[in-house]
């Protein structure tokens, strides 16, 4: 049996990605930064499954959270067969002209440097175990300059170059992907203000928002044998909204 290790994974596509491994037949770990209860929520669903679960609260900007992450799952567990960096957010006031340097550094803090903090931790498993899955998920922010949320798409840019690198740190045993979503039915989109609401099902070809059970859905496909010849990728779930 594995176990797939999912930072962020209280609510939105975390949650929703700790079903679907749950469903799969893995052991689920989340971690969670302060919403308790979202977190005892799924795990409730990860047991109503048939899996095994465990939750475990960390802020993973502190780089020994994020080991501390990892030492519990792999002391409940004994190993760490996927590990999905799914932790992160938008902080308000990221604008070009209105964020300051302590914000900016928070929100690389949370974007970035926690996805390489956990990742330090796991990837010694990976290479020891000569097997193993990591999983990022940026953004399609971090495809295209936004002065609206800069720091933002700067961290989630940063996430999909330094997936390449541990692409490359893994092969041949284990491997290295990205997801990069666009506007997900979930979070900010569910409580947006109704003209922003529009522009973006406007803006996407499939004329509607990403569920979070699309993206799950893509992360349970990079995570299985099926797409072991794949490595190194950024994966685009936005329905097309790159092409315009």
């Amino acid at each position: 049996m594995k176990t797939v290790l999912i930072t962020g994974g209280s609510s939105g596509i975390g949650a929703e990605m700790a079903r679907q491994f749950a469903d799969a037949g893995y052991r689920v770990a989340i971690s969670y930064r302060a919403n308790r209860e979202g977190a005892e929520e799924v795990l409730a669903d990860i047991e109503a499954l048939g899996a095994e679960g465990l939750i475990h609260q960390a802020d993973l900007c502190e780089e020994s959270q994020a080991q501390a992450l990892v030492e519990v799952a792999t002391a409940r567990f004994g190993a760490i067969d996927v590990l999905i960096n799914n932790a992160g957010g938008y902080l308000e006031g990221d604008e070009w002209d209105k964020g300051t340097a302590e914000l900016w550094t928070r929100s690389l803090q949370q974007n970035l440097v926690s996805v390489m903090s956990v990742s330090k931790y796991v990837i010694p498993f990976f290479q020891k175990q000569r097997s193993g899955v990591l999983l990022n998920i940026a953004s399609r922010h971090g495809m295209m300059g936004d002065y609206e949320a800069l720091s933002y798409a700067a961290a989630k840019a940063g996430v999909i170059n330094i997936t390449e690198a541990y692409a490359k740190l893994l092969a041949p045993h284990a491997r290295a992907n990205t997801i990069s979503p666009g506007a997900v039915n979930t979070g900010y989109w569910r409580t947006a203000p109704e003209d922003e609401l529009q522009e973006a099902i406007a803006t996407n070809p499939m004329g509607r928002l990403v569920e979070t059970s699309e993206v799950a859905a893509m992360a349970l496909h990079l995570a299985s044998d099926n797409a072991a010849v794949i490595n190194g990728q950024n994966i685009v779930v936005d329905g097309g909204c790159l092409l315009r």
